[in-house]
C-alpha cells in the first residue's frame, strides 16, 4: 500500500515539470515537421533515435531512462582514444 502513496507523492511533486517537458518535446517535433525537408530520401538517423526513445517511454519498464540513454549512446570503440587523438594520461574535461 505504501507504493501507491509513494507513487502519488512523486506524481504530485513532478507532474507540472513532466508536463512541461512533454510539451517541449511536442513543440520541437512540430518545428521539425513544419521545416522544409532538404533530404527526404535520406532521413536523419537522429529522428529515428527520437522515435525509438518515444516508443521506449511507453513501455511499462522501471529502466526507461537507461534504455533511452543507450538509444542515444555510441557503440563502444576500444580505439576511442586514438579517434579522439588522446593519449593515456590526458585529462578529460
Amino acid at each position: 500500500m505504501t507504493n501507491v502513496r509513494d507513487a502519488l507523492a512523486v506524481l504530485d511533486r513532478d507532474f507540472l515539470e513532466t508536463r512541461c517537458k512533454i510539451l517541449e518535446v511536442a513543440a520541437a517535433l512540430d518545428r521539425i515537421d513544419r521545416a522544409p525537408a532538404h533530404h527526404p530520401e535520406h532521413p536523419d538517423p537522429r529522428l529515428g533515435q527520437i522515435r525509438q526513445a518515444l516508443e521506449a517511454l511507453l513501455m511499462p519498464d522501471a529502466d526507461r531512462a537507461e534504455t533511452i540513454q543507450l538509444i542515444f549512446s555510441r557503440e563502444y570503440d576500444p580505439k576511442w582514444m586514438e579517434a579522439m587523438k588522446m593519449e593515456a594520461g590526458d585529462e578529460v574535461r
